[in-house]
């Protein structure tokens, strides 16, 4: 009996339906999903090879950026891929260890892009509260410990997972309503106590959003009470227009997952699907929007990026 619970308990695949009840209209629904997909590639690719490009974009900002883009760019490829070969080629299926796989990469790298914004956001409290301290604070082996903690953090909250789900006996058949392996969509497929799993979830969760939201929060305060203490209107609006494409990052992330997290508790009856697309709009929706909100609103981006096409255009001219 053992040797079966080590072989048999889990099944060899596991099906994943997309958007339950929205079936018919899954090559209309891909149309969105492949060109955000698309706008995030490229996006968040130029950001990374600009800033390596130029040494003058090596600052403690840039490079946050950097790694931001870094995440989005595996953050999105996690799902998306074989989102829209369920879209196109009703390739529902998905191992047991490959659903594992992505379900572990999907959770860490959302832990990461949390994480980042929070170092972004201490990079602009140091930038604008202790400026002539900047690159005495955050010198490259601070940025590389920040990476590194924000990785650690990532894959020490997330290991548990696919190891305790390996444990479970699926009675509940292989198909997943869903269009991609997230944690809770695989424990209700699973018998026995799941009680671990769902108090583990939801305790990462809320010590995810709401101590990197309360310490981003926290940064903006002290952030404002310096901008407010500086002399002329000018200088103020320079400043804190400096935390502006950080702060349209912070919205892109935070607010997709309050508005999910609510629609869960409020709207209970609302179609599946509802809840779904509103998933799929948290994991597609800021790896496609960051690279448009540094691109246009910060300068030195905008203009590398320029540069970047129009000597392309002349050189084919």
């Amino acid at each position: 009996m053992s040797a079966y619970n080590m072989t048999s308990a889990h099944p060899a695949v596991f099906l994943l339906l997309g958007i339950p009840g929205l079936e018919d209209l899954h090559i209309w629904i891909s149309i969105p999903f492949c060109s955000a997909y698309t706008l995030a590639l490229f996006g968040n690719s130029t950001l990374l090879l600009i800033i390596r490009a130029d040494v003058a974009l090596h600052e403690p900002m840039y490079l946050f950026l950097a790694m931001l883009a870094a995440i989005d760019l595996v953050l999105s490829s996690s799902t998306l891929p074989k989102m829209l070969a369920i879209f196109w080629f009703r390739d529902q299926a998905i191992s047991f260890y490959g659903c594992l796989v992505q379900m572990f990469f999907l959770h860490s790298f959302a832990i990461m892009e949390s994480a980042m914004l929070l170092a972004m956001a201490f990079d602009r409290y140091v930038a604008i509260c202790k400026p002539l301290h900047y690159t005495a604070i955050l010198t490259k082996p601070l940025i590389t410990k920040i990476g590194l903690a924000a990785v650690t953090r990532a894959v020490t909250l997330m290991t548990p997972l696919p190891f305790l789900l390996r444990r479970f006996h699926y009675c509940r058949g292989p198909v997943i309503a869903h269009c991609y392996c997230e944690h809770m969509a695989v424990v209700r497929l699973a018998c026995g106590d799941t009680r671990f799993n769902n108090i583990y979830g939801i305790a990462v969760a809320m010590f995810i959003v709401v101590l990197d939201l309360l310490f981003v929060i926290l940064s903006y305060i002290f952030i404002l009470q310096a901008v407010l203490q500086l002399a002329s209107q000018e200088a103020r609006y320079k400043a804190f227009g400096t935390c502006v494409s950080h702060i349209g990052a912070i919205l892109a992330f935070y607010i997709p997952v309050v508005i999910s997290s609510v629609m869960h508790r409020v709207a209970r009856q609302a179609a599946p699907y509802v809840h779904i697309l509103l998933a799929n709009f948290y994991l597609l929706f800021p790896p496609m929007v960051n690279p448009i909100i540094y691109g246009v609103k910060t300068k030195q981006i905008r203009d590398r990026f320029l540069g970047l096409f129009l000597r392309k255009d002349a050189k084919e001219g």
